[in-house]
């Protein structure tokens, strides 16, 4: 019977080694550029630029940071309809997702998913998805596909927890176990399910218990912590890679803004997200990495230089890109035949 390794986030001991002063300027930038990107998009929502859902990731910023630091240019990622942030740190462009965001054709999805929906085969981003739970069976057939063809790869799956109360949620992680599919399944857990408490819809809150219940790998993470993330990823991803099977990651965090721009927010109080951006992981990394040495206000400053020029650049592409031609609105609807 395959070992269950199961650890529980209770500080520090969960963090990497000491870092150098480059990756802790990596790991910082990358969560200020999600930041930056998403209170550019809720403006540009406010304007009605940007239409549909839009689901931001404020808070959650470590999670998306330090699981992609420890994965490789040839692993698979499937993520949820929060997804702006992975996609962004996994290599598509601000102007890109920009324009998806926009609707325009040179969007990364040709203007056609939108917010929930950013998809780049290049980079093996296979996409977020309005379903919830929605990308769990896609991770499967992506890792199995691998597999099948010897490839050493992971396939790394984010969801929510109110993807854990799905069907499918349970019906993925027992059929990854059986036929031992590399596939890193990472539950990013802030405490709602849209507007659900976790402890109103789950008996068992502890999510590791689920997976330990299919005899999985599984530890929790503080999610609020970006090191702390990146060494269970780099343990998790080690051991799917070498052939263990799949690992699951229970990443406990929190979102400062709401479920969606529509979500009135009556299910929590101020005072309890107010409580939590004292955990902020921008700002705690901030200080962690001032603390020592490794970067100053001068490192700070440029930072945000440079992400504000990326993403006013985004915004003037996205502006100047071209919508599709009514002309093409049923293409795509039906695989085009290629001829000789």
């Amino acid at each position: 019977m395959k070992t269950k390794r199961t650890r529980k986030p209770t500080g520090q001991e969960q963090t990497a080694a000491p870092i150098n002063r480059e990756h802790a300027l990596h790991l910082l930038r990358s969560m200020i550029r999600i930041r930056r990107l998403e209170a550019k998009c809720a403006e540009l929502y406010s304007a009605m630029k940007i239409r549909g859902f839009l689901h931001l990731y404020d808070g959650e910023e470590a999670v998306a940071v330090g699981i992609l630091a420890a994965l490789a240019p040839e692993d698979a990622i499937v993520a949820t309809y929060r997804e702006h942030g992975h996609a962004l740190i996994r290599g598509i462009s601000a102007g890109s997702i920009m324009a998806e965001m926009y609707g325009k054709q040179e969007g990364c999805s040709r203007g056609r998913g939108g917010s929930m929906h950013l998809f780049d085969d290049k980079t093996r981003f296979y996409g977020g998805n309005a379903i919830v739970g929605g990308g769990l069976p896609v991770a499967l057939g992506l890792a199995l596909a691998d597999k099948m063809r010897n490839k050493p790869v992971v396939t790394c799956c984010f969801f929510g927890d109110g993807a854990a109360a799905e069907g499918e949620f349970h019906e993925c992680l027992n059929l990854a176990m059986l036929w031992q599919l590399p596939v890193l399944f990472v539950c990013e857990n802030n405490l709602y399910a849209m507007g659900t408490a976790i402890r109103y819809s789950h008996s068992v809150t502890d999510f590791t218990r689920k997976a330990a219940a299919y005899d999985m790998a599984c530890e929790a993470v503080d999610g609020m912590d970006v090191l702390a993330v990146e060494a269970a990823a780099k343990r998790a991803a080690e051991s799917v890679r070498a052939g263990a099977g799949p690992y699951f990651l229970d990443c406990r965090t929190y979102r400062f803004r709401a479920h969606s721009m529509f979500d009135a927010e009556l299910y929590r109080s101020k005072a309890e997200v107010e409580e939590w951006k004292k955990r902020c992981p921008i700002a705690t990394s901030t200080r962690r990495f001032k603390d020592e040495g490794l970067i100053d206000d001068a490192d700070l400053a440029e930072i945000e230089r440079d992400v504000a020029k990326e993403v006013n650049e985004a915004v003037a592409y996205a502006e100047a890109c071209t919508w599709e031609p009514v002309e093409d609105l049923t293409r795509f609807v039906y695989s085009e035949r290629r001829t000789a």
